[in-house]
């Protein structure tokens, strides 16, 4: 069973949540598709460092607390910094001797029956127009070594209230937020086996490509057909 918020926990979100109804018009679907008997993982794609607060927002509305593993230097960045500090997040060390205390904080909040949220590409989208990129494996090992879903959610606007690397929100007029969760990403072919590289790419690309094709029809547009690729591009900070 999931455990409660606690009290700091639920008083800090309470001027959050209006601060966003103030500045955000909610177009969410999908919360069937949020479990709520086991822990799970929400994926997301990433556009913007205002995407956790986006995401967190729809989450917790539907009776979700959220825990976010994501990179270390989010964590000190404009707007977001102080907020998933003050919320208790996990920070990931990537590259560093600390990286594997994330997943394994992150396998400790699963197997208690809470969710983890995640952006599985691991910084914002280099893509030109925004779409996702080749994620990290990250999500696909601590999925497959606990079992517990991957719900895909898509977002889409939140890049319009604080821009790409953008330092300034932009909250007038209120931005519409497009959320849409899915139903859990089938890695069943990849249960129960070696968790090699071979098998973590396969599972991450196809959660991937789940969240691509959200997104494409969020926007009614088609995506690129390779998705862009930061080692191939040399771009990997």
């Amino acid at each position: 069973m999931a455990t409660q918020p606690s009290r700091w926990y639920r008083n800090a979100a309470k001027p959050l949540r209006v601060i966003m109804q103030s500045v955000t018009r909610k177009d969410w679907h999908g919360a069937e598709h949020l479990p709520t008997d086991t822990g799970f993982i929400a994926v997301s794609n990433h556009m913007s460092y205002a995407d956790p607060i986006t995401l967190a927002h729809f989450l917790w509305d539907n009776g979700h607390t959220v825990r976010f593993l994501a990179k270390a230097s989010l964590f000190t960045a404009p707007v977001i910094g102080p907020i998933v500090r003050g919320f208790d997040q996990i920070p990931v060390h990537r590259g560093t001797s600390r990286a594997i205390e994330a997943l394994e904080e992150g396998v400790k909040v699963l197997k208690r029956g809470d969710m983890i949220a995640m952006f599985p590409e691991g910084t914002l989208t280099r893509d030109p127009d925004f779409w996702p990129m080749v994620g990290r494996t990250g999500v696909a090992r601590m999925a497959l070594s606990t079992g517990v879903p991957v719900i895909p959610v898509a977002q889409w606007g939140a890049q319009r209230l604080l821009p790409r690397y953008g330092k300034m929100v932009h909250p007038i007029p209120p931005k519409r937020i497009t959320v849409v969760a899915g139903p859990p990403v089938d890695l069943d072919e990849f249960r129960g086996g070696e968790l090699d590289a071979a098998t973590l790419r396969a599972a991450t690309d196809r959660i991937m490509a789940t969240l691509t094709d959200m997104v494409a029809e969020i926007r009614g547009e088609t995506p690129p057909e390779t998705p862009y690729d930061m080692r191939k591009q040399g771009d990997a900070k």
